[in-house]
């Protein structure tokens, strides 16, 4: 089993989003669920993708957390791609991913991978009261909340709490109580929370944070399936158009400013959401 680690949506070594990649040999079985959630805490990363090739050009994709496995990573499966085509086993095209969240494309290109987002889910809004405790979680109030936009669980692939702040300055402010936040995320059985603010300027549209205490992420520089969740909220809520691409920046608080990418379609009554990014590899060793 080969290891690398990679630095995702970001061309810069030791910015962006760090995920572990495990890339299995073509004739290796994954192995026990324990030994890739301990390989996954080892590596100390958010999460870790376990890829097997299927065929010329399938794969297989499992995602460990230093807790436990999740259904998807967006900025994992970007970085697997790159590692795939950095060492010379993908030339550009379209393959095909298989993870839990379901079957998904991944568009590899020279500089850039994209990937299909699972068909978004609309979860449910919150009560006042129930914002409230939100926004308290992080030592905001619903003064902060926009007039126009309310909390709302959104998932394409990983289902999170998009909460909308009316200020820069309030999600530079906003300071997490992990024991509360990770409280509201089992009770509300989400992920974590994405924290926005909608800037919806030329060449960007939000700088957001992201927080999942639940899964030990205190806070993460990039986060793909939340981005995608949040293309959909935004385009639910008429603030962005289809063929629109969306830029949102994220990590910046962290020192890791990251940029990812998304593109929203309609088509036959649906609507098509994908994520994309570049991503560096920084590290890469073998299992013995």
């Amino acid at each position: 089993m080969k290891l690398y680690v990679v630095d995702a949506f970001t061309t810069r070594k030791f910015s962006g989003n760090q995920a572990g990649v495990a890339l299995l040999g073509r004739d290796e079985d994954y192995p026990d669920d324990g030994f890739m959630q301990t390989l996954a805490a080892e590596l100390k990363h958010s999460e870790t993708a376990f890829v097997k090739r299927l065929g010329p050009e399938s794969f297989r994709l499992r995602y460990f957390t230093p807790e436990g496995e999740v259904d998807l990573c967006g900025h994992a499966t970007i970085a697997a791609f790159t590692v795939l085509r950095e060492e010379g086993n993908l030339a550009p095209g379209t393959y095909g991913a298989s993870t839990l969240a379901g079957e998904l494309s991944i568009e590899v290109s020279r500089t850039a991978v994209w990937m299909d987002m699972a068909p978004p889910v609309e979860g449910r809004t919150f009560r006042e009261e129930e914002a409230r405790e939100l926004y308290a979680a992080y030592g905001l109030s619903l003064d902060d909340m926009p007039a126009d936009m309310v909390p709302r669980a959104v998932s394409t692939g990983l289902c999170d709490i998009l909460l909308p702040v009316s200020t820069r300055e309030a999600l530079e402010a906003a300071v997490q109580n992990e024991a509360a936040v990770t409280e509201l995320s089992r009770r509300y059985q989400v992920v974590g929370i994405h924290m926005f603010w909608p800037s919806l300027e030329r060449g960007e549209t939000a700088h957001c944070r992201n927080f999942a205490p639940l899964y030990a992420i205190p806070e993460e520089a990039a986060t793909g399936t939340s981005n995608g969740a949040l293309t959909y909220y935004l385009y639910r809520q008429g603030k962005l158009r289809p063929g629109d691409e969306s830029r949102f920046l994220q990590g910046e608080h962290m020192g890791k400013p990251s940029e990812i990418l998304s593109r929203l379609e309609e088509g036959d009554g649906s609507v098509k959401i994908r994520v994309g990014g570049r991503a560096v590899l920084t590290l890469g060793l073998e299992l013995l």
